[in-house]
């Protein structure tokens, strides 16, 4: 008996299903402007006796990501006209023709000659004579143009982990010259940063609490690092002994 009433309750919702889906085939029939696809998935569906699905919209039109604007670059304010460093005191290139001057100039130049120039107008600003070349002044401004090219290539790719590392090393390298330059020579010091553009920020005070166990970890250290140095030392002399008794040895 309850085997029967379930079986008549199961055919009478296969038949009401059966209804909606010949009403919906009906009215998907009468419309002419309905599109060839969705016609196909209600035959499909009308055939298999179901509702008919729709194919899924596929959204081919996606805004466009908006690109990040990036500051200034430091090249900026290199004219594309002027001549390249390497033909800048030649006569000759001064007096050519056009064409041959587009080609020696900036505007056909690739970036690297672009910085040359560039480092070559920052050394000029703060090197103490013609001849000048490794001051602690020359060594800031040539930092300053690496890092400010490192700056400008990691807005474009965030991604790139080496080079932010070397940015973070040039960072740290100029931060020592600019100190020991600030402490020897305070005109100087001001002189470049006012030259460069740099904004010099006070490195802050030692703030780590000096706890027992870091005081005896630091003396281990210590202790360790002289034991090593005795060590190579005592090394070094014999190497030094044995290179003598070897060169007796041969005379």
């Amino acid at each position: 008996m309850l085997a029967n009433i379930v079986l008549r309750t199961v055919l009478k919702s296969s038949a009401g299903i059966l209804r909606e889906s010949g009403a919906v085939c009906s009215v998907l029939s009468a419309k002419p402007w309905t599109s060839n696809s969705a016609l196909l998935g209600a035959r499909v569906g009308c055939a298999a006796g179901s509702f008919a699905v729709l194919p899924p919209v596929r959204h081919y039109a996606r805004a466009a990501k908006k690109r990040r604007e990036g500051s200034e670059s430091q090249l900026s304010d290199l004219p594309p006209t002027m001549l390249k460093m390497d033909y800048a005191a030649v006569p000759l290139a001064q007096t050519t023709d056009d064409i041959v001057k587009r080609l020696l100039s900036l505007e056909l130049a690739n970036h690297s000659e672009k910085l040359r120039l560039k480092t070559e107008q920052l050394i000029a600003k703060v090197q103490r004579d013609k001849n000048d070349r490794n001051s602690v002044e020359v060594r800031v401004a040539i930092l300053t143009v690496k890092i400010r090219n490192f700056r400008e290539h990691l807005q474009k790719h965030q991604k790139d982990k080496a080079n932010k590392r070397r940015m973070l090393m040039a960072i740290d390298r100029r931060k020592k010259l600019l100190k020991n330059l600030r402490l020897v020579n305070y005109d100087a010091f001001e002189t470049v940063c006012k030259q460069l553009g740099i904004t010099y920020t006070f490195p802050p005070e030692y703030y780590r609490r000096a706890t027992r166990r870091w005081l005896a970890k630091k003396a281990f250290c210590i202790k360790v690092f002289n034991e090593v140095q005795k060590q190579k030392k005592e090394e070094r002399l014999m190497m030094k002994k044995s290179l003598a008794s070897t060169d007796t040895g041969s005379h």
